[in-house]
C-alpha cells in the first residue's frame, strides 16, 4: 500500500456492557474480537464493501488469522474507541486495530485480522483479491 496517501481508516465508539465483564469487572479477552468486528464493519462501509456487498459480489471473506496484543484491561462502562486501518487489500484484506480509552486515548489493545476471498459458488480460495474490492478501495482512496 502506498504510504504517501492517508490510510483508509474508521473509528467507532463502544461502551463495555455489563455482560462483557467478568467477576473482576474486567472485559473478558474474547470480547475484544467482537469490538474488532464492529470496527471492521465501519471500515468496510468507508469503501462500500461491508458484508452484504461482499455477498452480493459473489465472494465470502472468512477471517483466517487474528492477532491481539492486550496492553491494559477495559472495564464495565468504559467508553472505547475502536480505530481501524486498511493495511493490505491486493491479495487479502489485512486490517489493523487499536482499541483505546475514548477519554484519554490510552491504548488498551492492538492487533490485526486477515481475511481471504473465497468464491461463494465454488468455495474456491482466490489467491488475489477480486476486482470489485480493488475498484471500491481505489474509488475512495485515490492520491
Amino acid at each position: 500500500m502506498d504510504r504517501a496517501r492517508q490510510p483508509l481508516s474508521a473509528s467507532v465508539r463502544v461502551e463495555v456492557p455489563f455482560h462483557d465483564v467478568d467477576a473482576m469487572n474486567v472485559c473478558w479477552h474474547g470480547h475484544y474480537l467482537k469490538y474488532f468486528e464492529i470496527g471492521r464493519s465501519a471500515l468496510l462501509r468507508v469503501f462500500d464493501y461491508d458484508y452484504p456487498q461482499m455477498q452480493a459480489s459473489g465472494y465470502l471473506w472468512p477471517i483466517v488469522e487474528a492477532h491481539l496484543k492486550y496492553v491494559r484491561p477495559a472495564t464495565y462502562g468504559q467508553t472505547l474507541e475502536v480505530r481501524t486501518e486498511l493495511l493490505e487489500y491486493q491479495n487479502r484484506l489485512k486490517i489493523g486495530y487499536a482499541i483505546v480509552d475514548a477519554a484519554s486515548s490510552q491504548r488498551l489493545t492492538k492487533g490485526y485480522t486477515i481475511q481471504v476471498a473465497v468464491c461463494a459458488a465454488t468455495r474456491e480460495l482466490q489467491f488475489v483479491s477480486p476486482p470489485v474490492l480493488h475498484e471500491n478501495v481505489e474509488r475512495v482512496w485515490l492520491p
